[in-house]
C-alpha cells in the first residue's frame, strides 16, 4: 500500500474514532445530567423505593383489615346456631385466607425491586466513573436534548414522592 493511501486511511480511522468518542461523551453527559429530571438515576431509585414502601403499606392495611374481619367472624360465630350461616362464615374465612396468601406478593415484589435498584446503582456508579474521567465541567458544557413528551405526559406530574408535589389539602383547596 502506498504511503499517501495509508495516511488517508489512518486519517479516516482517526476521524471516525473522534466522532465515536464525541458521541460517547454526549451520551455520558445525557445520563449524568438529563434534561428531564425524571430520568435521573437518583430519581429512579427513589421512585422504586417509593413503590416498595407503598406496596408494603397497602399490604399491611389489607392484612390488618382482614385480621379485624377474622375477629368479627369469631364473635359472630359464637352467636349463631344456624348451620348454613356457619358454613357461610367458613367460606368467608377461606376467602380471607386467600387474601392473606395473595398479600405475600409484597415481599417478593420488594425483593425484585431491590434487585433492580442494585442494578441501577451499579450503572450509576459506572456512569459516575465515566463522568470523572471526562470531567464534570466539560460534560456540563454539552447541551442535552430533552425527550419529546406526549400531550398527556406534559400534563401529568405524579405520582409524587413523599414531601414533593402538592399535598392532599392543597388539591382539595382547588375544588373549594
Amino acid at each position: 500500500m502506498e504511503e499517501p493511501q495509508m495516511l488517508n486511511d489512518l486519517k479516516a480511522q482517526l476521524n471516525g474514532l473522534l466522532r465515536y468518542i464525541h458521541r460517547v461523551r454526549e451520551e455520558i453527559a445525557a445520563m449524568s445530567n438529563p434534561a428531564d429530571e425524571e430520568l435521573h438515576f437518583d430519581s429512579m431509585g427513589d421512585q422504586l423505593d417509593a413503590i416498595v414502601k407503598a406496596t408494603e403499606k397497602a399490604t399491611n392495611t389489607i392484612m390488618a383489615a382482614m385480621e379485624r374481619n377474622d375477629e368479627l367472624i369469631g364473635q359472630l360465630r359464637g352467636k349463631l346456631t344456624d348451620k348454613a350461616a356457619e358454613k357461610l362464615l367458613d367460606k368467608i374465612t377461606d376467602n380471607g385466607n386467600e387474601v392473606f396468601e395473595a398479600c405475600s406478593f409484597q415481599d417478593i415484589t420488594g425483593q425484585r425491586v431491590n434487585k433492580v435498584i442494585k442494578s441501577i446503582t451499579f450503572v450509576e456508579e459506572r456512569v459516575n466513573a465515566l463522568v470523572e474521567v471526562w470531567g464534570k465541567e466539560e460534560l456540563d458544557k454539552i447541551e442535552v436534548q430533552a425527550l419529546e413528551k406526549t400531550d398527556d405526559e406534559k400534563l401529568l406530574e405524579g405520582p409524587q414522592l413523599e414531601g414533593k408535589g402538592l399535598s392532599q389539602d392543597e388539591i382539595d383547596a382547588l375544588f373549594d
